[in-house]
């Protein structure tokens, strides 16, 4: 089975070695003639995942043609905004292509919605759409570390057909019937965690990140849930294990956004400086929109709504939060 991989940063790369070393014919389709050239000839994504040497199977390309060809499973590896353009650009390939995996961990900011709904509308009916989820540093997983994720598909018997593609000895696939749900937690927890940052750049402090993430979780799960998803997910590795990750992982991206924001630095400079997309900050404008149509409650993703976009400063958002009227713990 040949896979085709959109997508040449990190996550993209580690997927992709995962695959070759088990033999797949895998190639990733890159935009930059400079990853191309380092994959191919160095065996190594040394912009993304400098040190770590890829297997001699693992194939870049620049050309639509040549990763398509013959393939069968597309993983999506890219940032949630570019995914309509490179869907609308690669159409005629993408249309024949039998299973698609959504490994993108956000949410479009024109459609407000996350990836699956985005290929829900634009794949064939019935197109086969699943998605990947979990606490998954692509540095952590391309160096071989223990990492278990979750596969999610609206039929069991093709979800693990292609959790059986994924997993390998150190790269633990569970399976779930809910896809809505592992999106929608990936996307959302992203959010949460550049508040996690901003907390531990203010110093506050063990216990307001573990307050953070836990009533973090309750706005998850009461955005998610209204959309579809199912509870259980939540509290799953797409869920509560990649809250706790981007959340507490230096090497979150989300988390470090927060952070920085937290010492007083600018977002435009933070930005500037990350190498890869935070999805947080986007997908936070979207979260505002849905609560609002939704009329829920969800007071830590409007305040980092508020220090992202209205540049509040981060001390006045936290008075907000702990001024608020005080409530039974799980009431709406």
């Amino acid at each position: 089975m040949k896979v085709t991989i959109i997508g040449g940063g990190s996550w993209g790369t580690a997927l992709g070695k995962i695959l070759a070393e088990k033999g797949v014919k895998t190639y990733l389709l890159v935009r930059r003639e400079t990853i191309y050239f380092a994959i191919n000839k160095e065996k190594e994504n040394p912009f993304y995942l400098p040190g770590i040497k890829l297997p001699k199977d693992l194939r870049a390309t620049l050309n639509p043609e040549e990763a398509f060809k013959d393939s069968k499973v597309v993983i999506w590896a890219i940032p949630s905004f570019a995914l309509i353009e490179i869907f609308s650009q690669f159409k005629k390939y993408l249309l024949k292509i039998e299973y698609h995996i959504s490994g993108i961990k956000g949410m479009d900011l024109e459609e407000k919605k996350a990836p699956f709904f985005l290929l829900k509308e634009r794949l064939p009916k019935g197109g086969k759409i699943f998605v990947l989820g979990g606490p998954s540093f692509a540095k952590e997983v391309a160096e071989g570390l223990p990492t278990a994720v979750v596969l999610a598909g609206e039929k069991e018997e093709e979800t693990q057909k292609l959790q059986e593609l994924l997993a390998n000895s150190y790269f633990r696939v569970y399976r779930s019937d809910d896809p809505i749900g592992v999106e929608l937690a990936g996307a959302l927890k992203n959010v949460i965690a550049i508040a996690s940052g901003i907390s531990d750049g203010l110093e506050l402090g063990l216990n307001a990140r573990a307050a953070l993430i836990t009533r973090g979780l309750v706005e998850i799960i009461r955005l998610g849930t209204k959309m579809g998803g199912n509870i259980q997910t939540f509290y799953g590795l797409a869920g509560l294990g990649d809250l706790v990750l981007t959340c507490t992982g230096n090497l979150s991206r989300n988390y470090q956004v927060g952070l920085r924001l937290g010492k007083g630095e600018k977002l435009e400079d933070i930005l500037t400086d990350l190498r890869q997309v935070a999805e947080g900050v986007k997908t936070s404008k979207v979260v505002k929109n849905l609560a609002k149509i939704f009329n829920l409650e969800m007071p830590i993703c409007e305040e980092v709504y508020r220090v992202l976009y209205e540049k509040e400063e981060p001390k006045v958002s936290l008075k907000r939060l702990l001024s608020r009227s005080l409530k039974k713990e799980f009431e709406i």
